[in-house]
């Protein structure tokens, strides 16, 4: 059972996390030949001042 962990900063919709899940799903089923009932994505949101770049928050850079 393939498991894809996703790390992002939050702030995605509901829809462009759809559109992971389904896209990320597509490539395991592409690359390992496993059936896509057995793919598991999970997603995990940090939030921006959990979130690390070059020393500064992400909230501090506005993302």
């Amino acid at each position: 059972m393939p498991i894809a962990n996703i790390q992002m900063i939050e702030g995605r919709t509901a829809e462009q996390k759809k559109a992971v899940i389904e896209k990320v799903t597509a490539a395991l089923v592409e690359a390992t030949g496993a059936p896509k009932e057995t793919i598991r994505v999970l997603i995990t949101e940090l939030p921006k001042d959990n979130w690390g770049i070059a020393g500064v928050t992400a909230r501090d850079l506005g993302r």
